[in-house]
């Protein structure tokens, strides 16, 4: 099996894995996952949520999401940033593509490669991650 089919096959199971995680997430409007994969291995993972402590509601009385709410890319970027391990060169693997804020903290986190399978509403994130240098495939699951 060549190279490509073999890196192909990988991108598919980490973002199917990482539309799995998403399912952790208690937001009504979007679940989103990520998973960072460096050396293919895990070395963290996220979903879009409230921070540790808060309740664990993502949506107001009015259903527009709270301020507050942590997208599934700054969660695995804060872990991984908690843990040993380091994301330089690592892969980002996320249900939606990036917004703007989550853009900066992939280039921060030295992540080189974002996959993804379905878009943001604003495509600023991506055009920042494009301006970054980073490379971004987007692959239908």
């Amino acid at each position: 099996m060549s190279q490509n089919i073999k890196s192909d096959q990988f991108d598919r199971h980490y973002l199917e894995m990482a539309r799995i995680w998403a399912k952790n997430s208690y937001c009504k409007k979007r679940q989103v996952g990520a998973l960072i994969v460096k050396d293919r291995m895990i070395i963290s993972d996220g979903y879009n949520g409230t921070p540790s402590g808060f309740e664990n509601e993502c949506e107001d009385e009015n259903f527009s999401t709270k301020p507050y709410v942590l997208h599934a890319e700054a969660n695995a970027i804060t872990k991984v940033a908690k843990s040993n391990n380091s994301s330089d060169g690592a892969t980002l693997y996320v249900t939606t593509s990036p917004c703007i804020e989550c853009a900066k903290l992939v280039i921060q986190a030295g992540i080189k490669r974002v996959v993804y399978c379905d878009d943001y509403h604003k495509n600023d994130g991506f055009e920042l991650l494009k301006k970054a240098n980073i490379e971004v495939n987007k692959i239908e699951i």
